[in-house]
């Protein structure tokens, strides 16, 4: 326990040296998108309208909540949310299946067959007529959902360069506030006009499709390509087939790095509370609690999204300067300050300036969240890796809404003489009790900034090794890289 906790204390995030700041200074976001070419600007364009385009797909739910209410009824919000709660919960199986296939054989067609399935699946939506079936497709789309985020995740980053990632790193995350702010901003205008919900879902299945041609048009990964050739030029002398050899090596990897996976699944599990706990019943927050017309919560989302877009951004180009902990840590305790700006006022201004500040944390905090987790994974297994704990965390935080729902019918206000839900005391606790436990984990972590993808992930293929001397090389790797910096470190204090 002495050793745990003393390994844990000198592990701690601390505000880096002046001369560390110097060395670490990255290129200003102009510079950095300059430098790109245009294969590796198109790889990133592809993987964040996958994400993007997903988002829009689950959020067109959320947003139209009161609708389906009508439509299915008259159901009670908290009943209603049974289907983000199942999409939700359905994540991890898409999570898990396509991760393993895109490992396999790649990211292009299994992302390119995920993304026509949402398409097919936000169109069923569109032809329900009854909440059994409505809950039916949704669980379905769930499993197709959770398949985009790993193999968005690798197509665009691990194709960029190392000093490129933080920066759009945070970019890419904000495809799910875009995604949600393309929602909101049909919803306001498209759905609001014909008086008809299904139109949101039937733009969902147009997007999702487009989307899926241009991954389809999309060139494979170079970075999969070259580990893949590299495999391919050193036979297995145990005359193992391919798929053999991935799924021993799988094993392996699960064996020595176990604890790092189930870490980063509590940590996305604290992630996923504190993204869906504001997010996913706020359009209901600001018309029942606040009495806000549909109109205005359509726009507070809107306004909410564009401070998480600019805070996701700004987090993770500041990661390449600070590291990724302190970068979650700053965007976290910006969040906590404003959870009172979030619930207290009851104006349009007031609740549009509370949600752009608090979405900015929120969403900062997440904008380094896909290149943390890529440089954690093993490099051979990024997708599963990163497409699986992001999905498992979201399995456990997929009760979010409904805790959200049913602790708001019990905790009641009056609001214009009324007695309604206070959401905003249960959403200000959840978001609370949330950062703190999120400040606790990410200070626990490690830091792997700077990690090479390209070449841990095709020396990890080579499969002329055994699985155990192919994953223990990639064991080696981190604990050198780990004595290097600490080294470096440690002179650059002694100097």
């Amino acid at each position: 326990m002495a050793a745990f906790l003393r390994d844990s204390i000198k592990n701690l995030p601390r505000i880096p040296s002046a001369q560390e700041r110097k060395a670490n200074k990255p290129q200003p976001p102009w510079t950095i998108c300059k430098n790109l070419t245009p294969l590796q600007a198109f790889y990133f364009f592809v993987g964040f309208s996958a994400w993007t385009v997903d988002a829009f797909d689950f959020f067109a739910v959320t947003l139209t909540l009161t609708r389906l209410g009508e439509e299915f009824g008259g159901r009670s919000v908290s009943s209603l949310s049974a289907a983000v709660t199942l999409t939700l919960l359905f994540r991890s199986v898409g999570a898990l299946a396509f991760g393993i296939i895109t490992d396999r054989f790649g990211r292009r067609w299994p992302l390119t067959l995920n993304i026509l399935c949402i398409g097919i699946l936000s169109l069923a939506t569109s032809f329900v007529n009854t909440y059994s079936q409505f809950l039916a497709v949704r669980s379905l789309f769930g499993i197709f959902m959770g398949g985009v985020y790993g193999m968005s995740t690798a197509t665009a980053l691990e194709n960029l360069p190392a000093e490129a990632r933080g920066f759009f790193s945070g970019i890419l995350q904000q495809g799910y506030a875009i995604g949600s702010l393309i929602a909101a901003c049909v919803n306001l205008s498209l759905v609001d006009h014909t008086n008809n919900w299904r139109s949101i879902f039937y733009l969902g299945t147009g997007l999702s499709f487009f989307v899926a041609i241009l991954r389809a048009i999309c060139p494979e990964s170079k970075v999969f390509l070259k580990a893949k050739a590299e495999a391919d030029s050193h036979p297995d002398p145990l005359g193992r087939s391919a798929g053999t050899i991935y799924c021993q090596t799988l094993k392996t990897a699960i064996k020595l790095h176990w604890g790092r996976f189930l870490f980063c699944v509590w940590l996305m599990a604290g992630f996923n509370f504190l993204s869906h706990g504001s997010q996913d019943l706020y359009p209901t927050y600001v018309q029942v609690t606040k009495g806000m017309s549909r109109h205005q919560s359509s726009v507070l989302t809107i306004i909410g999204n564009c401070g998480a877009v600019l805070g996701g951004s700004v987090f993770g180009w500041l990661s390449q300067i600070i590291g990724r902990r302190l970068a979650i840590i700053v965007a976290i305790i910006w969040t906590a300050a404003f959870i009172p700006l979030w619930i207290l006022p009851s104006s349009f201004v007031g609740l549009a300036l509370g949600a752009s500040l608090i979405q900015f944390g929120v969403q900062g905090a997440w904008g380094v969240v896909p290149v943390y987790l890529s440089e954690v994974s093993p490099p051979a297994f990024r997708a599963i890796f990163t497409g699986l704990t992001y999905q498992l965390g979201n399995m456990i935080s997929s009760p979010s809404s409904q805790i959200e729902a049913r602790a708001g019918e019990i905790h009641r206000t009056i609001v214009g003489g009324h007695d309604v839900e206070d959401y905003a005391y249960v959403q200000a606790v959840i978001i609370g009790v949330v950062c703190a436990y999120i400040l606790t984990m990410i200070s626990l972590a490690k830091e792997y900034k700077g990690r090479n993808f390209e070449e841990v992930a095709t020396s990890a293929a080579v499969n002329d090794q055994t699985p155990e001397e192919a994953s223990q090389k990639e064991k080696n790797y981190s604990e050198a890289e780990e004595v290097l910096v600490e080294t470096i470190s440690n002179r650059t204090r002694e100097n």
